[in-house]
């Protein structure tokens, strides 16, 4: 890669053929996938293994088993969905997912085993047992692993951490590159690239409770908003049934992996009370299921509600839970002998900036995969275990799009090199610690037009503390990026006036067949925002 001085000769500049901002699986196995075709940057503003991949417990959700197939695979994705699932990207999601996953064991992901062949296990809403799973619960681990080793060595791939990408550099319409922050050294490096992939995971940070890792701030979402970009389904928010109700942040996830083997959800008062919400009980689909714990937790004015681990058995425990039953332990919980307190919370974003099923936005060169994007493949409740193969799928099918872009122009490299942009947007960093609670209590589980339209009032007011900066910390810029996505996600569940999947709202509880679309939000280059509504892609549409 070539370095040089920016005009105003303190930006150092970094030309590469493919910049990737995001270091998670849908980053690193883009990258893996474009090392043949140029030098590549991949920007992560922590280390190169911090990312909500690592994190991930329960598995790889994949019809690889000889009783399943990508037909029941997709029919089991397109009802947890709730409706708002496109047809055509569900079918690319379980119909390219096999081949992926069985590329993935190729570069050394060693999925868990028995009696010599791949053993999988079950989650809600699965109508069979599907779910890859590696040394019992650290699946995520073993991913972020196998993607890491295999870029690591490619001489084309250079990693740039404690490296915060601020914002896109657009020049007449297109994405020329990315404006990041190295921070520990406070100065500004601009990257000047012929594609540019954000692949920069959640919002879990924007609530109170989460399951993500302090990393996961909306930044793509925010970047991307502010480039132009349109964004799709930012009210669907999916709130995971069974965190640790304990301290510490983020909050310590028990896979819903664990009653597919046979735990049992607990109220309050100790009682069985799933099967009084759905028929599949404690299998039911996660918004449910969130929901259903919820309403438990409110009626005894409790802050958490049990899952019972045993009736799985302590042997089976120990050999498929060995990473959640050592945590348990350590935080002085006894799991094979007594019910462990959880409580919902906050764990992975539906929606996201919109692309089609190459990973293309509607700015070009902008490319988008992972959390980060949305292709309406999750609709409105993803279903379980499908976010690993989603970064995975998508993540090679962006590969190949990004790989056909065309070289710039050294014309187009010298308006990107000499661009006026001198800083990235930023906010207070005390909004970091304000804007989780005020999503928590207002844009959460169970929503009202009240609550939305004071968080959006409020959110509203606080972006208008978003403003260029030369030399930001850290924190500021998240915060920029946590206000502006925050404030959309507000808008957009305001705007949907039903209940569907994860968003539910007591003033329209019921699904309505006239919100069978996607909400679009988009930032015209005067500031305004524009909020449009587009059908779901499917035949079988209403």
């Amino acid at each position: 890669m070539n370095e040089t001085d920016a005009p105003d000769g303190q930006t150092e500049i970094i030309r590469c053929r493919y910049a990737i901002v995001g270091s998670g699986i849908a980053g690193l196995w883009t990258a893996l996938h474009l090392a043949e075709h140029g030098p590549i940057a991949v920007i992560t503003k922590s280390n190169v293994r911090e990312s909500s991949t690592q994190y991930a417990q329960g598995g790889i959700a994949v019809s690889l088993p000889p009783t399943d197939s990508p037909e029941l695979h997709e029919q089991d994705t397109l009802e947890a969905g709730a409706g708002l699932c496109d047809e055509p990207a569900v079918e690319v999601l379980t119909q390219e997912g096999p081949a992926v996953v069985e590329e993935l064991i190729g570069y050394g992901a060693l999925f868990d085993r028995e009696n010599g062949q791949l053993a999988y296990g079950r989650e809600a809403a699965h109508g069979t047992s599907r779910i890859l799973h590696a040394h019992g619960d650290a699946t995520g681990e073993e991913v972020e692993r196998t993607a890491y080793e295999a870029t690591r060595d490619k001489p084309n791939v250079d990693v740039y951490e404690t490296t915060a990408a601020g914002e896109l550099l657009i020049v007449d319409g297109e994405c020329l590159g990315v404006q990041a922050v190295d921070i520990r050294e406070g100065r500004l490096v601009r990257f000047i690239a012929d594609a540019i992939l954000t692949a920069t995971g959640g919002v879990g940070s924007l609530y109170r409770y989460s399951t993500n890792p302090p990393v996961a701030t909306a930044d793509g979402i925010g970047m991307a908003f502010r480039a132009g970009a349109a964004l799709q389904d930012l009210e669907f928010v999916q709130f995971h049934p069974t965190a640790l109700a304990a301290e510490g942040y983020p909050k310590f996830l028990i896979s819903e992996a664990v009653r597919g083997e046979g735990a049992r959800l607990l109220n309050p008062e100790g009682q069985q009370f799933m099967d009084r919400y759905d028929r599949r009980a404690e299998l039911a689909p996660r918004d449910i299921v969130a929901r259903a714990v919820y309403a438990e937790m409110m009626s005894a004015a409790s802050d958490h509600a049990y899952l019972d681990f045993t009736p799985i058995g302590t042997a089976r425990m120990q050999r498929r839970f060995p990473g959640i039953l050592e945590e348990l332990h350590q935080r002085g919980f006894q799991p094979e002998r007594e019910p462990v307190p959880i409580t919902p919370v906050a764990h992975y974003m539906m929606g996201g900036i919109a692309t089609d099923l190459h990973g293309h936005t509607n700015i070009a060169r902008l490319f988008a995969c992972g959390e980060c994007a949305c292709y309406g493949v999750h609709g409105a409740n993803r279903l379980a275990s499908n976010s690993l193969l989603d970064g995975l799928v998508f993540g090679k099918r962006s590969a190949v799009a990004m790989a056909e872009m065309g070289l710039l122009s050294a014309d187009a490299q010298r308006r990107a090199a000499g661009h006026n942009q001198v800083g990235v947007y930023a906010a207070p960093a005390e909004l970091k610690q304000l804007i989780p609670d005020l999503m928590w209590e207002r844009v959460g589980i169970i929503r009202t037009d009240d609550d939305l339209a004071q968080a959006r009032r409020q959110l509203a007011q606080w972006a208008e503390q978003v403003e260029l900066a030369s030399q930001p910390t850290l924190a500021e810029l998240e915060a920029a990026n946590m206000c502006q996505a925050a404030m959309l996600m507000a808008t957009a569940a305001l705007h949907r006036t039903e209940s569907r999947g994860a968003h539910y709202r007591t003033d329209f509880p019921d699904i309505s067949k006239q919100w069978r679309k996607h909400v679009i939000l988009r930032r015209r280059p005067s500031g305004e925002l524009i909020i449009s509504d587009r059908p779901v892609d499917t035949a079988a549409a209403s």
